[in-house]
């Protein structure tokens, strides 16, 4: 299974195609999308898009998991990542690939045992998981890998999920 995990953002958004099978996980690319600074959020958000649709096109993911927002005290920034996070899902939708969505909570859980884990937790047991020689950058590129394992993991587990919510039924 070809999962591409997504880090939302307006400003950089994250990616992490990783392949699962046979309960061995590798990681095949990673990268972000990034959009510039002087652009109005309208034209960042088209850029989003066609950026995403480029990626769905070469990388060709079976799913695709995607972190949802935490806000914690910037909520202007938190709401421009939300319209950032709609785009992705939208062109998640128009390609016709499985879409899961996953809280952080249950990133930091599935990848580290323990949904309460520091950021440099996650992001190594990332790293340990994937035998990588060194953690990917940017940290937006780091995430998105965390999400396609968290959903590399609960993909396998034997408890039934929706689609849509990636909620335990």
């Amino acid at each position: 299974m070809r999962i591409l995990g997504v880090d939302p953002g307006y400003a950089i958004v994250g990616f992490g195609l990783v392949e699962a099978a046979r309960g061995q996980v590798r990681m095949r690319t990673y990268g972000v999308i990034t959009t510039p600074a002087g652009l109005p959020l309208s034209k960042r958000l088209l850029q989003i898009d066609r950026d995403m649709e480029r990626l769905l096109d070469t990388l060709k993911p079976d799913v695709v998991a995607v972190e949802e927002l935490f806000f914690n005290t910037n909520h202007t920034t938190g709401i421009a990542v939300a319209h950032g996070r709609g785009v992705i899902l939208c062109a998640a939708e128009r390609y016709g690939v499985p879409l899961f969505e996953y809280t952080p909570s249950q990133v930091k859980l599935a990848v580290t045992g323990y949904g309460k884990a520091e950021k440099r937790q996650v992001m190594d047991m990332t790293r340990r998981i994937l035998k990588l020689q060194s953690l990917p950058k940017p940290d937006d590129a780091a995430d998105a890998l965390s999400v396609a394992l968290c959903h590399a993991r609960s993909a396998t587990s034997r408890l039934p999920r929706t689609a849509r919510t990636g909620t335990t039924v």
